[in-house]
């Protein structure tokens, strides 16, 4: 058994997906300290991060879509679930920034 045959793409889930969810985390403990300017400069980076991911995942729909079936790994199984903690930790990351900064506005 070798290595899966969209391996590049499985990996750009992965890394990107991951750090896209890294990015999140950093900008919540950001707004914990209230650097609310790293905070907001690192959920754009999330996002950059997780757009690259997602050009990673449709590159494997496009393929999956004109009739190349994709192989389904443990590895594709991975790198999907980054790609969706990352969505949803992004969409909580920008809610709890918000929260915080409110909260410094009534300090």
């Amino acid at each position: 058994m070798g290595e899966p045959k969209n391996l590049e793409a499985i990996m750009g889930l992965i890394m990107h997906g991951g750090d896209a969810k890294g990015k999140a985390v950093e900008a919540i403990r950001a707004a914990k300290i209230g650097d609310f300017p790293k905070a907001q400069d690192l959920l754009q980076e999330a996002n950059k991060a997780l757009n690259t991911a997602h050009k990673s995942q449709t590159s494997l729909l496009t393929q999956e879509a004109s009739g190349d079936s994709v192989e389904l790994s443990l590895l594709m199984v991975h790198g999907q679930d980054h790609l969706m903690t990352a969505l949803t930790y992004i969409d909580l990351a920008k809610e709890v920034v918000e929260l915080y900064e409110k909260i410094a506005e009534k300090d």
